[in-house]
């Protein structure tokens, strides 16, 4: 006979897995046009910029991580720029303390992003303030913007270029979506540059 708490357990994994169905077939499309303009860009002299809170953040600097360092050992390639907006916390609390915790990704997106660069937003209710700011600052610059998120999105997803939307509200499972997402997309593009390097 099953715990509740073993059960709970199973529940957790079959709605992530059922989740991870979903989007195969709904967000395939879109996850190809994400891998084209990444490749557009970086083909471009562009770079990848990732922002998010919390668990977002940390899914931010792994993404990033992955593409300047390495993603898997059997794909030896160039380092690619890419760079977590929230790496620096000198940097993140003089932003947070002169211009307000809503401004941290967006100020320094507009010193170092570049038209043609990739934004990607992380947020799993679509409401994170700060990160509505970056995609704004964004479009305004001529970024392309790629949305990670979670809900209904919005009020992020009306200024995503492209939206990757996992279609629920709970927090621990739309991040799990959110890194294999991401991965699915860092994976396909480094497939194409290990064919194809760039200068």
């Amino acid at each position: 006979m099953q715990s509740r708490e073993t059960a709970r357990f199973a529940a957790m994994m079959t709605k992530s897995a059922d989740l991870k169905r979903r989007i195969a077939v709904e967000l395939a499309d879109t996850v190809i046009s994400v891998v084209d303009a990444c490749e557009t860009s970086l083909r471009g002299g562009g770079k990848l910029l990732f922002c998010g809170n919390g668990g977002s953040a940390a899914d931010s600097q792994h993404l990033a991580t992955e593409m300047l360092i390495r993603l898997r050992g059997t794909h030896e390639r160039q380092s690619i720029a890419a760079l977590a907006l929230t790496l620096d916390p000198a940097m993140l609390t003089a932003c947070g303390n002169d211009y307000g915790y809503d401004r941290v990704f967006e100020r320094p997106l507009r010193g170092i992003g570049r038209r043609g660069d990739v934004l990607f937003g992380i947020t799993t209710s679509g409401r994170s303030a700060n990160v509505v700011r970056a995609l704004e600052a964004a479009r305004e610059m001529g970024i392309v913007t790629v949305g990670l998120l979670g809900g209904s999105g919005e009020p992020a997803r009306a200024l995503c270029d492209l939206a990757l939307l996992v279609p629920d509200t709970e927090t621990a499972r739309i991040q799990e979506c959110h890194i294999a997402l991401g991965h699915a997309v860092l994976e396909l593009l480094e497939d194409r540059i290990v064919e194809r390097p760039y200068q």
